[in-house]
C-alpha cells in the first residue's frame, strides 16, 4: 500500500511546473556543501570547484525551457569535476539522471547515443569514475528513449484505431444511403402504383357502391402516408451522408443481369468464374432480387482484391422458400487479406446489412477446402411473382 500510495504522488508532482526549480534549491545547496564541507580539504581557489558544482546542479532549474542545454550543461560539469577537482559531485548526480532522461526522452534515438559518446571515453580514460557514470548515464539515457518509444506506439495505435472507426463508420453510413437510395427506388414506386389504382378504382369500377368508394379513397389514403413515412424513416439512414454528385438514372439490377456480371467479373479478374443455377428459377421481388446480385456483386470484388485470378464459383439455388446464394473462391482465404470471420471490412458490412433488411443470414469466412466463402440465404416469403 505504501508503494502505491508513493507512486501515485510522484505521478501527480511530475508534471507539477515548478518541480525542477524546487528540486535545483537543495541540490545546489548539496553541492556547495560538498565544497565547504570541513571533512574535505577545502581548495586554496574556490572559484573553479564552485562554478563546477553550481554548473552540475543549476542548469536543473532550466529544464523544462532549455533541455539539451542543461542537458549539456549538467553533463559537462559532472565530467569535468573528476579531472579538475579530484572528485565527483555526489548532488550532481540526480541532476545529471534528469537532464539525461528527459534528453533521451525528447530526442530522437541518434541524440541518445551521441550523449553517451562522452561517457564512453571517460569510462575508458578513468575505471574509477567513468564506469559508474556510463552504467548511470546509459540507464537514464535508455529509460527515457523507452518512454518516448511508447508514446509514438500509443499515440500511432489511437490514430490507427480513430482511422479505422471513422473509415468503417462512413463506408457504413454511405451503405446506408445507398441502400435507402435503392429501396426508395423499389418501394415508392410499388405504393405510389398502389395510390394511384386506388383513386382510379373509384372512377372507374362500375356500380361502385360508396362504401366500396369509401374503401378505396382508404386505401389511396394508406398508401401516401405509408409513403410519407418510408421516406422518413429513409431520411434517417441517409442522414449525415453527403449527397453524391448528380449522375445517370438507370434501373436497378436484378438477377437477370447476373450472367453479364460474371462475365465482366471473368474479365477483369482474368480467372474462370462460374455461374451455377439449381433449382425453378422464379421471378422475385425486385428488392430481393437486388439484394442477391449486391451481395454476388460484393463477393466478387472483394475475391478480385484479394485473390485475383483464382476460380470463382457463383451459385444459386432456387427453393420454394428461399434463395440461397454461395460464393467460393480458390484463392488463400483468410491469409488473403479478407478478415477471417467475416466480422470487419466494408464490403462485408454492406452485404450484413442488405441480408439483415431483407430478413436473411449471412456467413463470410474461410472454406472448409481453403479459399474464401460467402454464404447467404435469403427468405422469399411469397415475393416471388410469374417469370
Amino acid at each position: 500500500m505504501t508503494w502505491t500510495r508513493a507512486r501515485g504522488t510522484a505521478r501527480r508532482l511530475l508534471p507539477h511546473p515548478d518541480l525542477p526549480l524546487i528540486a535545483t534549491c537543495p541540490l545546489a545547496t548539496a553541492a556547495l556543501l560538498e565544497v565547504l564541507a570541513p571533512a574535505q580539504p577545502v581548495p586554496a581557489d574556490l572559484m573553479g570547484p564552485l562554478a563546477l558544482a553550481l554548473a552540475a546542479t543549476l542548469p536543473l532549474a532550466f529544464l523544462r525551457a532549455q533541455p539539451m542545454l542543461s542537458a549539456v550543461t549538467v553533463t559537462a560539469a559532472v565530467l569535468l569535476a573528476p579531472p579538475t577537482y579530484g572528485r565527483i559531485f555526489l548532488a550532481g548526480l540526480p541532476a545529471l539522471a534528469a537532464v539525461l532522461y528527459v534528453a533521451g526522452r525528447r530526442r530522437q534515438g541518434r541524440t541518445a547515443v551521441l550523449f553517451a559518446v562522452p561517457f564512453v571515453g571517460y569510462a575508458l580514460a578513468d575505471g574509477r569514475y567513468g564506469v559508474p557514470l556510463l552504467t548511470g548515464a546509459a540507464a537514464a539515457l535508455t529509460a527515457g528513449h523507452a518512454h518516448r518509444t511508447r508514446a509514438e506506439n500509443a499515440r500511432r495505435s489511437a490514430a490507427d484505431r480513430s482511422y479505422t472507426g471513422t473509415a468503417l463508420a462512413h463506408a457504413a453510413l454511405g451503405e446506408r444511403a445507398r441502400i435507402a437510395r435503392e429501396l426508395h427506388d423499389i418501394v415508392a414506386h410499388h405504393v405510389s402504383t398502389i395510390s394511384v389504382q386506388a383513386e382510379t378504382a373509384r372512377f372507374t369500377t362500375p356500380g361502385l357502391t360508396a362504401e366500396g368508394a369509401a374503401t378505396f379513397l382508404a386505401i389511396g389514403d394508406t398508401a401516401r402516408l405509408a409513403l410519407t413515412e418510408m421516406r422518413r424513416l429513409l431520411g434517417v439512414l441517409r442522414e449525415d451522408v453527403p449527397e453524391p454528385a448528380p449522375a445517370v438514372r438507370t434501373p436497378q439490377p436484378g438477377l437477370d443481369q447476373l450472367v453479364a456480371l460474371v462475365d465482366e467479373a471473368r474479365e477483369t479478374s482474368g480467372g474462370a468464374v462460374r455461374l451455377i443455377v439449381r433449382g425453378r428459377v422464379t421471378a422475385l421481388a425486385p428488392g430481393l432480387e437486388l439484394t442477391a446480385y449486391r451481395i454476388v456483386q460484393e463477393a466478387l470484388t472483394n475475391a478480385r482484391r484479394h485473390a485475383k485470378g483464382v476460380a470463382v464459383d457463383v451459385e444459386l439455388h432456387y427453393t420454394e422458400d428461399e434463395l440461397a446464394l454461395r460464393i467460393r473462391d480458390c484463392g488463400p482465404g483468410a491469409t488473403g487479406g479478407a478478415p477471417a470471420d467475416g466480422s470487419a471490412g466494408h464490403g462485408l458490412l454492406g452485404m450484413r446489412e442488405r441480408t439483415a433488411t431483407a430478413g436473411g443470414t449471412l456467413r463470410a469466412g474461410p472454406g472448409p477446402a481453403g479459399g474464401f466463402l460467402v454464404e447467404a440465404v435469403l427468405p422469399i416469403r411469397g415475393g416471388s411473382r410469374p417469370a
